[in-house]
Parts: structure tokens; sequence; C-alpha cells
């Protein structure tokens, strides 16, 4: 099973990858496959967590932007009210293949929070012409953007690419072996994987232009003001905070010079997590949920690290692409599926890895830095409140990214020798994802979902 470091990063928009993006490709991906028949009628049903937690995630709305033939990559969110304001008001369901069709979203938006055997998050989709069914899919998000049909899900194939890579690796154990034996650092061994799809300056170029969209969401989040929308009248913090460190007042100057670093790494995932609550343009790293942590971390180090270069930056990504591929190989990073340590836990040993990479990590150190991060997020649970992706996962993602630079030093002061792999705590993260109760995994019937409510 091949995954590429841009399988990872994906361009889209908030608020979920599993929740908006994953449902908006995967109902594209329905229209586009229908081809010239004719159609009259597209009815969607949402099961499992996206039912439960959907209304809070824009599910309903990432599903028709989707069969309006819409894709996450390049949807411009700015339009989408007024693209849903108009099907409300009487205007047809524009289809890809030029065809329009009757839709409301009350009328063929059905919810069921009943989850299917395979994925808790499926996405059912019936085209029909007049009263005659013209095709129907069922799709499951596996979180990330990642989804797959139900015909892959009956042969087993969850999305594989038989790209053969110079390097494979299915454990972190099998990894650090074929460092060793290469004489290679993680980055370097992961940019040779890469060529299986891209040219090196292609790889260079598109990391850079990941990056380049990441930073855009922080300075995006630092200048946003105001209330998150959902319901829950969630103040963005970002602005203020960045205005305070930039303007201390006099009585605050010695603790701002005290915890300087930290207080950036915080504000620079809030300003990304808040834009992706109000869903804006984002990059999964490796969900939504968790979109802050890696890029915080990278700031903080582009910030911080005086002689930071581009190849930085590349080999950064590089490597915390060879965890996440890690954890989603041998575990989930689906926050329906595991829980928020499969969001917030992998992308803390994301980070982990690669700031311990950038600061000269041998290869046992990084795996050490992504091995601390995680396995203390074992056991997070997914619980956000209202279904909204803003109560506790914006703050989670700033103590997280704190969590990964400590993480990294830890790892760095030590010979790269420790007791458990990063191997067994992925295991256990997929064990204790297991044995999670369903409530505690983004369904929003326990934990602080439910004892947040007010009365």
């Amino acid at each position: 099973m091949a995954i590429s470091v841009f399988d990872l990063f994906r361009m889209g928009i908030g608020p979920s990858s599993s929740h908006t993006v994953g449902p908006m490709r995967a109902a594209r991906d329905f229209v586009l496959s229908l081809g010239e028949a004719p159609v009259t009628r597209v009815d969607v049903t949402l099961r499992g967590s996206l039912a439960a937690t959907g209304k809070g995630h824009g599910t309903d709305r990432a599903v028709v932007m989707g069969l309006l033939g819409e894709a996450p990559e390049t949807l411009n969110p700015d339009g989408i009210d007024a693209r849903l304001q108009a099907l409300d008001s009487g205007a047809p369901l524009d289809l890809p293949n030029g065809q329009a069709v009757a839709f409301s979203m009350h009328e063929h938006i059905t919810w069921d929070d009943t989850c299917l055997p395979f994925h808790p998050n499926a996405l059912q989709l019936v085209a029909l012409s007049g009263e005659r069914e013209v095709a129907c899919n069922t799709y499951y998000s596996l979180g990330g953007g990642f989804y797959i049909d139900q015909a892959q899900a009956d042969a087993g194939d969850v999305g594989e690419d038989a790209s053969s890579l110079r390097y494979p690796f299915d454990t972190a154990a099998e990894l650090l072996t074929q460092c060793r034996a290469h004489g290679l650092s993680i980055s370097q061994l992961m940019l040779e994987n890469e060529k299986a799809w891209r040219d090196k300056a292609s790889i260079h170029r598109e990391l850079l232009t990941i990056w380049t969209a990441m930073r855009e969401s922080i300075n995006n989040g630092l200048h946003a003001r105001g209330h998150l929308p959902g319901g829950l009248n969630v103040r963005r913090r970002a602005y203020e905070l960045h205005q305070r460190l930039l303007h201390p007042a006099e009585n605050e100057r010695l603790i701002v010079s005290t915890f300087s670093a930290m207080d950036w790494v915080n504000l620079f995932a809030l300003a990304v997590n808040e834009e992706n609550a109000a869903g804006r343009r984002m990059v999964t790293a490796p969900t939504n949920g968790a979109a802050g942590i890696v890029p915080a971390v990278l700031a903080y180090y582009l910030k911080f690290e005086p002689d930071a270069t581009d190849s930085d930056v590349v080999n950064f990504l590089l490597t915390a692409g060879a965890v996440g591929i890690l954890c989603k190989k041998n575990a989930s990073i689906s926050g329906a599926e595991v829980g928020c340590q499969g969001e917030v836990g992998s992308a803390c040993a994301m980070a982990a890895a690669g700031l311990a990479e950038v600061l000269g990590g041998t290869p046992a150190q990084v795996e050490n830095a992504a091995e601390i991060g995680l396995e203390h997020n074992l056991g997070l649970t997914c619980d956000p409140i209202g279904g909204l992706v803003q109560v506790p996962c914006i703050e989670r993602n700033a103590i997280a990214s704190v969590k990964a630079i400590n993480a990294a030093r830890m790892a760095l002061n030590g010979d790269g020798e420790h007791f458990v792999s990063l191997d067994k705590v992925i295991r256990t993260m997929r064990d204790t994802g297991r044995d999670m109760q369903d409530k505690y995994k983004e369904t929003s019937k326990g934990g602080l979902a439910v004892n947040a409510i007010e009365c």
C-alpha cells in the first residue's frame, strides 16, 4: 500500500476532512460517473457519524457542492452560501453533465445515525429518472479526505496505490532499517519514495505550495475577527493574541518575553483552526480537525531559527508525512474510527518528527520524537460540542503543538534508545480506538459534547 505525502497534505476547506472534504469528493465522483444518463432526482443518505455530527461539520453543504461538480481543492468557500440559498429558493441542481434537477436539502437529504458495518462515515447516493433507479453507490469517508466506494469496501480495497517505492516500509522498524541500510535520513528516504509519482523539482515545488497554503491559513486567521458560525458563539482569539504579542503592555513585557515562543506556537495553531472552523481554505495535516499542529510547529521553527531555508520546509513535511503514513497504515487518522487520538495524536507525532528532523535528529531520534508525541495522546476522545469543530478542537491543536515541540526536544536530548517503540504506540492507538465507546468517536453523544451543554 503506497501512500504519498501529498495524500496526507491535501488542499480543501473546513471544517472537517472526513465530514466535509471526503463527502464532497465522493459526491462529485458519483455525479461524474453518471455520464449522460438521464436523471431527474438525486437522493442522499448520511449514515453513522456523518449523520450524528454532519450538521455541525457542514456535511450536507459539502455533498451539495460535490453534486454540483465542485472539488474541495478548487472550491471558493465565499460562494457556498449564495449557491445554497439559490437552491432553497427553488433553483435547480445543475449536474456536471448539464442536466438540471429539482433538489431540496430538506427533502432529498436523509440523516440516519445508524452505522454501516464497514465504517462509521458512510454516504449513500441514488440517482433516479422518474421512479427508475439510474445509479446508486455507497461511499465511506476514511479520514483525511480519503474515501472508497462499496465495491472497494467489499473487495477489501481501501484505496491502495500499487506504485513501486524505492524504499518501501510498512512499519517504523522497517523505516529505520531502510535508513540504516542506505545511510539516509527519513526525509531523504521519503524524497526517493515520492519520486514514484513526481520528479525532485516537482516534489520540492509542490511541498512549498502546501506550505504557502498553510502559511496563508495562519495569516488569514491572524487578521479575522468576530465569532465562529454554528451557534456556539465562540469568539475568535487569534487576532487579539497576535496584537498582544506585537504590542505588549508594560506590565506584560516580562511574561511575553519569558513565554514568547510558546505563545507564538499557540497563536499559529489557534489561527489555523479558527479558519478551519469557519469553513475556510485549509490543508489537511493529516485531517482538518488537527490541521493546526503541523503548520504551527513549522511556523515556530521558521520564526525562531534564523538560518531556516526552503529545504527545511521540504524535509519537515516529508518526515511528518512518513509518520502520518505509518499512523494511517497501521491504525487510523479518523476521529469517527479511533477518536481524536487518531487526528490530534497523529498530527502531534508528525509535527514532533518533522521538528526533530530539521533540528538534526538521527532517524532513531526522529522516531522517538514521534513516539513521545503520540504516546501522550493515547485515549484522546473525539467529543465536539454541538458537532462543531470548535470546542475542544481549536485549543486542543494549540496544546498538541506545544507538546510536539517538547517531544522533539526530549528525543533530541536522548540517543534514540527508548522503552516503547512507535510501532507499539500506533498499535495501541488502534486497539484503544476499537475498545472506545462510539459516543466518544465523533458522534457528539458523550464526553464534553453532552456534559458542557447548558440547559
